[in-house]
């Protein structure tokens, strides 16, 4: 083969190459530069493609979070299941302090009144000056009837809900029940009523004689 015939060669196959790149670049999807992301990262996106959005958080949340502060034995920020009551806010920061005034809280707090996210639950601590819990109507808790506790703010074992009762020291959930289960039976006439009905022990009487009441 002489020099001209391979020069020839040469040529015609280095036309064909860039054909070929440019059938490519016609072909393929174009890419477009797209300004940099949030992060500073730059990326590209292909032309007909749609971009992947963020997608929103439309969950709701499950939990809310509460202060709890006063006379508890672990005070601070507590999160908690939505639709908590009160008396699970004390529980969760470790229940009543040793200085927790009992009878103004029963006369301050509505134990069973629910949580909402963000507020705060302070128990009053011996020699505090305190206010009476309003009722639903925005009533102090005691004025009108069908309140679970007297006139002096104790919590009556007849009339008390379950998560009241259970808010008293050293009535668990074991105890309450045999309480509701007994007054449905037959009121309790006092508190050594329900002593000697086997419902509470000496222990527990003990524990919330001055806070509670039955009769």
């Amino acid at each position: 083969m002489s020099r001209s015939d391979r020069i020839m060669l040469a040529a015609g196959g280095a036309a064909l190459v860039l054909a070929a790149v440019a059938a490519w670049m016609l072909l393929s999807p174009t890419v477009t530069a797209v300004p940099a992301a949030a992060d500073g990262a730059p990326f590209v996106q292909a032309s007909g493609v749609p971009s992947a959005l963020p997608a929103s958080d439309a969950t709701g949340s499950a939990t809310i979070v509460v202060d709890v502060q006063g006379a508890v034995a672990e005070p601070g920020v507590r999160e908690l299941p939505a639709g908590s009551r009160i008396a699970d806010a004390i529980d969760a920061a470790g229940g009543y302090a040793v200085d927790a005034d009992l009878v103004a809280a029963a006369s301050a707090i509505n134990l069973a009144e629910p949580l909402v996210d963000g507020g705060q639950v302070r128990v009053p601590r011996i020699g505090e000056n305190v206010a009476a819990a309003p009722g639903p109507s925005g009533a102090p808790a005691g004025d009108g009837g069908g309140g679970s506790a007297t006139g002096g703010g104790l919590v009556n074992l007849n009339t008390a809900t379950p998560e009241e009762l259970e808010a008293l020291p050293g009535i668990g959930p074991v105890t309450v029940q045999k309480i509701v289960a007994a007054r449905q039976e037959r009121p309790f006439a006092s508190l050594d009523d329900a002593v000697q009905r086997g419902v509470i022990n000496r222990g527990q009487l003990e524990d919330i004689q001055g806070i509670a009441t039955a009769g």
